[in-house]
């Protein structure tokens, strides 16, 4: 009985580790196209807060629900095409800066900011006609 007792804990601590590591992994998971590949965490994070702010939205504007867990988004998934939208534009930005305003050779243009999204969309999801 207190062999199947310890079986039946470490069986279950085993479960719990590789549940954890495999969460923790998932939010690693990244699908990065225009930023680069080694940017940190929290560059990452800056960066996208200031899109949701630039445009007033929310991350749901550009990333799809998580499928089987309420209130999580799937931030790899391209299922979204204002995800696609987005990134165009970023590269819009970033050939603008580089192209009128890339005077520091020091600095990686996508962290440039001289033009942003703000400068068009104003807090706007999509910019101003006039």
């Amino acid at each position: 009985m207190l062999k199947k007792r310890k079986l039946l804990v470490t069986a279950f601590l085993i479960t719990g580790v590789t549940a954890a590591v495999a969460a923790v992994n998932l939010t690693k998971e990244r699908n990065l196209k225009v930023l680069p590949k080694d940017i940190s965490d929290q560059k990452l994070d800056s960066i996208m807060q200031t899109y949701n702010i630039a445009l007033g939205v929310k991350c749901s504007f550009c990333h799809v629900p998580l499928k089987n867990i309420p209130d999580s988004l799937d931030y790899v998934s391209d299922a979204e095409p204002m995800k696609e939208t987005a990134r165009k534009m970023m590269l819009m930005t970033i050939h603008i800066n580089k192209t009128n305003f890339y005077f520091d050779s020091t600095k990686r243009p996508e962290y440039l900011n001289v033009v942003t999204c703000k400068t068009c969309h104003r807090g706007e999801p999509f910019p101003p006609e006039n």
